[in-house]
């Protein structure tokens, strides 16, 4: 039987050549973009060896689904902060749209990974490896919507329906500004979007806002 204490480092090595791999793997892609994304970049901008890379991601995609997967719950941990600290349905709601773009612009290229990088899993093993990241930050997520969607602060629907109800269109923007062009500020985005948002959202427990005035 090997003594504990001599695992102990072994398993601490292990988390620091992963966090050297990421901390490279994102650095490389900030510099050179997706192009520029290779893994001899990589295992010369972090001083780990090929093998392993091989030995704790499987593959280089291996490693990429895992940088997206950082970058996608550091997003879900700014939207699932927003809502919890806001007061109602309705702040809860907007403060995640305005937290989704907040994200964009504060974290431009964990922003690109997630959008066009391309790293989201492609095998059904990298994609069961990595989702239990991404499903405690929503369960917090839908804990915060269930009681708003039982008093019918909300409305009620599947939770898949919701989730792209209210991330749905921040990230589509998001896609698209970072992308080029996209024929509208982000500033402004975050002043119009959050109230659409919320809109699309508002159950009927609550009052639809009173019709602008005309004339």
């Amino acid at each position: 039987m090997v003594p504990r204490k001599a695992t102990a480092p072994r398993q601490q090595r292990g988390e620091e050549t992963v966090e050297r791999l990421l901390t490279a793997a994102f650095d490389v892609y900030a510099a050179r973009g997706a192009e520029g994304f290779t893994v001899t970049a990589v295992t010369a901008a972090s001083g780990v060896s090929l093998g392993s890379l091989y030995h704790h991601f499987g593959t280089f995609d291996g490693l990429a689904a895992a940088l997206y997967s950082r970058c996608l719950t550091r997003l879900l941990d700014r939207l699932v902060a927003a809502v919890e600290e806001a007061d109602g349905a309705p702040a809860g709601i907007r403060a995640a749209v305005t937290a989704y773009l907040g994200f964009v612009a504060d974290e431009p290229t964990a922003a690109r990974v997630i959008h066009l990088s391309g790293f989201a899993p492609r095998t059904p093993e990298q994609a069961a490896f990595l989702a239990p990241a991404k499903a405690a930050r929503m369960e917090r997520l839908l804990a915060w919507l269930r009681p708003h969607t039982s008093a019918g602060r909300i409305v009620d629907l599947p939770d898949a329906l919701i989730e792209m109800l209210l991330v749905g269109p921040p990230a589509e923007l998001a896609r698209r500004w970072l992308a080029g062009p996209a024929g509208l500020a982000l500033t402004t985005a975050a002043e119009l979007l959050p109230e659409r948002v919320w809109q699309s959202l508002r159950g009927p427990g609550i009052p639809p806002p009173p019709p602008r005035p005309t004339g």
